[in-house]
């Protein structure tokens, strides 16, 4: 089978969790071909270059989605009216809040692109801003940008641009000879596919392991207009951009959530965010993260194996995280327990905001980082992973007994799965997919509740059998669960029951043009194996 794979930012450039479930996903299936198309965010993550791809691998496209393109072309003047009316259709949808202009507009510029060319002059230029701001003045647009100003629509159609440049690459055109188009995310990453469907009928699946319209309202949540700028604050042009991006991102979602043949998604909080965008529930599957448990056998099969009075916290340090609350609750843990440690493994971190905690620990704990220095212990340590006692994340929750996740903000908890493949008894926030995840072998408290937490962690920490037995409980649910295994096994039933639903391609012009037995699979066929035609003659 041939599966084109459609990726943005993540394989094979990202070295974080968007790339490794999509390299688990290529190497856990050889019997498979796989075709990877790519877009990149930045020229940064284009410099760290790429991964080392599998010989399965056969072709790969890249684009940039930073980088200003245009080909030069000029439309004439049949052509701009064509531009203007499909352009129209699509600001009024994402002003007005409707499904059939958006759609309309959208595959009319697809269309038009695969007609003439680049678009990316057309979509940059005067018409185009002046269409935003009559279909922004236009009765039924919502409120919200109805008060866009010039700046803001500046700024939305450069945004605009480049969230329509896949519209522009050729992509579909080689992904009619795949089996199954396999979007990695929504969004952007889905528009090949979405245009291979339309014009060629390719099966399309999409996955989402972090919703791609969540993701874009945490991105922009921290976007407020600068302070003393003209019609700034509350109710600032910022405000209309973000508004203007989140209609396009929602009207885009659901329009791919209406085409797609199958709907993967990583958990049950992610399907609800499908669902509220029209998903149906018969096109929908929920297929966990696949990780390595061999990475983590070692600690998980050791319950003993770390300090008994010792919680762990392992993650990107970061306002979402929470660990100003998370101190503040292990100061109430200190008042209980007086020889409780905390230690905090970085896997990155912003860097004001581990500041911050670092200074925050310094004041809530000052008698004993004192006596610190002389015992050569901390009760709070900041640690990076890589470390000489932690140089992986098992090595990280080996440290102790107890794992901590004090999030405010979470999609599916990548570091919970690991620390219950450690067989580490969990105290958690209940946001995102942490109850779905835990399963009930571990304690879920509200978020933002230091008290709560405290008091969580403390039940652990006095009663260590209930955290051994937690923790055994854990870990076998993941092993179930979150492993690479089962993931690898759900995609390729996925894969099978797309290609086992017959032909959803367009009505051919000729019957059986392209039998199954016209294309050998395997890699016996390329160059190097290749008959020489002149040892022929």
């Amino acid at each position: 089978m041939r599966i084109g794979l459609l990726t943005e930012g993540g394989y094979p450039y990202a070295t974080g969790e968007a790339r490794l479930w999509c390299d688990r996903l290529v190497r856990g299936l050889p019997q498979h071909e796989f075709e990877l198309y790519a877009l990149s965010r930045s020229a940064e993550q284009e410099e760290r270059g790429r991964v080392v791809l599998p010989e399965h691998v056969t072709r790969v496209w890249t684009a940039p989605l930073w980088a200003p393109a245009d080909d030069g072309r000029t439309f004439s003047r049949r052509e701009r009216r064509r531009f203007a009316d499909c352009f129209k259709d699509l600001v009024r949808g994402i002003c007005a809040d409707e499904a059939e202009p958006f759609a309309a507009g959208l595959y009319g510029l697809a269309e038009l692109a695969r007609e003439q060319g680049c678009l990316d002059g057309a979509l940059r230029s005067e018409a185009a801003v002046r269409a935003v701001e009559a279909a922004c003045r236009a009765p039924g647009a919502r409120r919200s940008v109805q008060r866009a100003q010039v700046a803001d629509l500046l700024e939305f159609t450069d945004a605009l641009e480049q969230l329509l440049r896949p519209l522009s690459l050729d992509w579909y055109e080689d992904l009619r000879e795949v089996d199954v188009c396999h979007a990695a995310s929504g969004g952007v990453a889905a528009l090949p596919g979405l245009l291979a469907k339309r014009f060629f009928g390719v099966p399309l699946l999409v996955t989402e392991y972090g919703v791609r319209l969540r993701a874009h309202y945490l991105e922009r949540a921290g976007a407020d207009a600068a302070p003393g700028l003209p019609g700034g604050g509350a109710d600032g042009p910022r405000l209309v951009v973000r508004a203007l991006l989140a209609a396009f991102h929602v009207r885009l979602a659901c329009e791919i959530y209406a085409r797609a043949d199958l709907l993967v998604a990583g958990n049950a909080h992610a399907r609800r965010w499908q669902e509220r965008c029209g998903a149906t529930r018969d096109r929908m599957r929920t297929v966990y993260p696949g990780m390595e448990a061999d990475r983590f056998a070692a600690v998980g099969e050791d319950p003993d194996r770390g300090d008994p009075d010792t919680l762990v916290w392992v993650g990107r340090v970061e306002p979402a995280k929470d660990l100003i609350g998370l101190l503040h609750a292990f100061a109430e843990v200190r008042k209980a327990v007086p020889d409780t440690r905390l230690r905090i493994f970085a896997t990155a971190a912003v860097p004001g905001y581990l500041a911050d905690c670092r200074s925050l620990a310094a004041q809530l704990f000052p008698d004993e980082a004192a006596d610190a220095v002389t015992a050569g212990e901390n009760p709070v340590t900041f640690e990076e992973i890589g470390g000489p006692e932690a140089p992986t994340p098992a090595d990280a929750w080996g440290c102790g007994r107890v794992a901590v996740l004090s999030s405010v903000i979470e999609g599916f908890p990548i570091t919970l799965a690991e620390a219950m493949l450690c067989g580490r008894a969990t105290v958690s926030t209940d946001v995102g997919a942490v109850c779905e995840v835990i399963g009930g072998t571990g304690l879920v408290v509200p978020p933002r509740n230091p008290r709560a937490l405290a008091d969580a962690c403390l039940s652990l920490l006095n009663d260590p059998e209930r955290a051994r037995r937690l923790g055994a409980a854990a870990r076998a649910r993941a092993l179930e669960l979150f492993t690479v295994e089962q993931n690898v096994a759900a995609f390729r039933d996925a894969y099978l029951w797309l290609l086992a639903r017959g032909p959803g391609r367009a009505d051919p012009a000729v019957p059986f043009e392209h039998p199954p037995e016209a294309r050998i699979p395997g890699h016996w066929t390329s160059p190097a194996w290749a008959p020489n035609p002149e040892a022929a003659v």
